[in-house]
């Protein structure tokens, strides 16, 4: 970004509007191609629904689950490399992404002795074949982390919108033609590994990298644990409904939870864009990051406030309008959640060994209280994931207040940097 110094207002100005409509399409073009990969990752199991048969169903949700959660360390992978690449401009991370994404596809190939009819009821082609479709995903995440450490937002969208194609534009078609589960996944991992290639091309430099100061396992490590337990605590409520409530009450709480995924992920964008200057230190980037977050969770919130029997009737029908008082707390939790997204990142960029810790604690702390200290209510579990995020969200604030009261006793180099912001 180009820096503003000076009087005058030509030389300043100029540069600075520049940079300005740089960041303001890159950051649209990554909303974008995020809303573009949501849409396509609903299509996939509302096709399967219209498709397949009720057994066939059931298996592509394990299918989708699996590939879900395994494919977490596609994003710890590029949050790790974009700091890295901050730090290290031109820095490799080749060797990271093909052994993170190796490993990954160990993992899934693991469970090929209970695909079986007893355990997963997959057909036995299958586990292979998702294997392989998880590694082309998973590695993906370097040439996206490389992008967006270079803050080349375009270029990023662009490959975000390839992973997304590749991910589920091949089950997609698979299932419009009748291909069946096992034929559908086939035509999924022949799309998914054309991302590796595509991404490589998109992500090239003229000068290439430049092999120094390759990134290590640590860091590989700390941010796809980061990224793998705001899933976790995310989640684990609506996991904790469908053992604990009946049919009935964990379909109720599956249709709230759709607001506090849209509460969540709707300000992901901020976090993609302000990465960069985070991993350089910038307290203006975070103060900045925050208050966008926050206003968007504030929107959201006061929206649902007002219209909660309407947002229970676009997310899951009339059947749960009734439900529309409690559309605020499902808000608010995501809401909460989408501040704790950032504030990880905050402490990834910043290099924390343990940034995960509190998300663990609060996963552990929500099953106890939600399993063996509350009534088994619909209303309980709500209201316990609300009182989770909270908690999570103050213990991950204290660790950048701190490191922020730091920085201000500090000469504010960094800032010059995030000028642009």
């Amino acid at each position: 970004m180009d820096q503003a110094g000076g009087r005058g207002g030509t030389a300043v100005t100029g540069p600075a509007s520049t940079a300005g409509r740089r960041v303001g399409a890159g950051a649209a073009a990554v909303a974008v191609a995020s809303a573009v990969t949501s849409a396509l990752g609903y299509l996939v199991p509302v096709l399967g629904a219209r498709t397949l048969e009720a057994s066939d169903l059931g298996a592509l949700g394990t299918v989708l689950a699996i590939a879900g959660i395994v494919a977490v360390p596609s994003m710890g992978l590029q949050i790790a490399v974009a700091v890295h690449r901050v730090r290290h401009p031109g820095a490799s991370a080749r060797r990271a992404g093909w052994l993170t994404a190796a490993a990954c596809t160990v993992l899934v190939a693991l469970l090929v002795p209970f695909a079986g009819p007893s355990l997963l009821d997959l057909p036995p082609a299958v586990i292979p074949l998702l294997a392989v479709y998880t590694g082309a995903i998973v590695v993906a995440g370097r040439w996206l982390g490389e992008l967006q450490g270079d803050e080349r937002f375009l270029r990023l969208a662009a490959g975000m919108a390839v992973q997304a194609a590749g991910r589920y534009g091949g089950l997609t078609a698979g299932l419009l033609t009748g291909a069946g589960l096992t034929g559908s996944m086939l035509i999924g991992t022949a799309t998914a590994l054309l991302i590796p290639p595509a991404l490589a091309l998109i992500a090239r430099t003229p000068s290439g990298g430049s092999g120094a100061l390759g990134i290590t396992a640590r860091q590989v490590f700390t941010a796809c644990s980061a990224s793998l337990a705001m899933l976790v605590v995310s989640y684990a409520d609506l996991l904790l409904a469908r053992t604990l409530l009946s049919d009935t009450g964990s379909g109720a709480y599956t249709v709230g939870t759709i607001l506090t995924k849209g509460a969540m992920w709707a300000p992901q964008v901020v976090t993609v864009l302000v990465l960069p200057r985070l991993a350089q230190g910038s307290r203006r980037a975070l103060l900045l990051a925050v208050g966008l977050v926050t206003a968007s969770g504030t929107a959201l919130v006061t929206a649902s406030a007002l219209a909660g029997g309407l947002a229970f009737r676009v997310a899951g029908g009339e059947d749960y309008v009734g439900l529309g008082r409690y559309a605020p707390v499902f808000a608010a939790t995501g809401a909460i959640y989408a501040l704790v997204y950032v504030l990880v990142n905050a402490q990834v960029a910043a290099g924390a060994k343990w940034p995960s810790a509190p998300l663990w604690v609060g996963t552990l702390l929500l099953v106890v209280t939600a399993g063996w200290l509350v009534p088994h209510t619909f209303p309980a579990i709500m209201w316990c994931a609300f009182g989770t995020a909270m908690l999570v969200l103050a213990a991950t604030a204290v660790p950048n207040v701190r490191r922020h009261r730091r920085l201000r006793a500090a000469p504010p180099l960094e800032d010059n940097a995030a000028g642009s912001y």
